[in-house]
């Protein structure tokens, strides 16, 4: 059972200036809510309470402002660190490790939303590591993972220049507590960036790597295109509706709050 979750947030977005400029991409709204609810909706449903949120320095006022006080009454506890420069995400493992402090921990991109639900590998996960794939029609943008005829992982590649498979592997990882030994170890890559690839190929090497498909929605909102594409998918398949009961009860609540401090500074 993993307990502790992270969320990575941090990085300037440029991809997605100047909406950015002023706020974080994880603040940006998704249909009717800011994105940071999607991936803090699927820690909160896999059955994680305890969960680190990563962020720039220039936003983290913004993120105190909207998520500091808002699951205080529903057992969620919130931890903020700040990223300076952001440097690949496992280091994510790096900045979090007395967060982590022995436990397994699942990490999720703050831009990725998902339709499935992970509680069942959340909660049956024991050691080594957990990650998923999806057949995509650009894997060679992302990280991509090669099967054999078992169907069993033995390649993991960073953005391939040559084609080896369609299967990328999304912003939702799991690990056991060696992953931030692991972290500390990885050599930047030729981008300068502590690759999260180089964790997955570490575990892999080991024999203790799994890799699931996923078989629903995978949104990835960094740019503009797909920043209006999730927030279209997100309506016309009601995927606002998968939203776990504590969360819509935080935002509603939260909300009247709000608007109950306007009407006062009105009056």
């Amino acid at each position: 059972m993993v307990k502790k979750g992270i969320i990575l947030a941090g990085g300037t977005a440029t991809r997605l200036f100047p909406l950015t400029a002023t706020t974080s991409k994880q603040l940006l709204p998704v249909y009717d809510r800011q994105m940071i609810f999607y991936p803090l909706n699927t820690l909160i449903k896999a059955g994680i309470r305890d969960i680190l949120v990563i962020v720039s320095p220039e936003h983290s006022g913004q993120f105190l402002n909207l998520l500091g006080s808002i699951f205080k009454s529903y057992g969620v506890h919130l931890y903020f660190e700040v990223q300076k420069v952001p440097r690949g995400l496992a280091e994510a493992f790096i900045l979090g490790e007395n967060f982590i402090d022995n436990n397994s921990v699942a990490l999720i991109l703050g831009d990725n939303i998902f339709e499935d639900d992970f509680a069942k590998a959340v909660k049956s996960f024991k050691s080594g590591g957990q990650i998923f794939a999806k057949k995509v029609a650009d894997p060679e943008r992302l990280g991509v993972v090669k099967f054999d005829s078992q169907k069993r992982a033995v390649q993991i590649v960073e953005k391939p220049k040559e084609w080896i498979s369609d299967y990328a592997v999304p912003g939702f990882y799991i690990y056991d507590k060696n992953v931030v030994a692991i972290a500390k170890k990885i050599k930047p890559s030729d981008r300068g960036e502590i690759e999260i690839t180089a964790v997955n190929n570490e575990y892999l090497k080991n024999g203790k790597l799994k890799v699931g498909l996923i078989k629903g929605e995978w949104l990835d909102a960094g740019t503009f295109d797909s920043l209006l594409e999730a927030g279209y998918i997100v309506k016309t398949k009601k995927l606002y509706k998968n939203f776990h009961p504590l969360v819509d009860k935080a935002i509603a609540d939260f909300n009247e709050e709000l608007k109950g401090i306007c009407k006062k500074k009105l009056f």
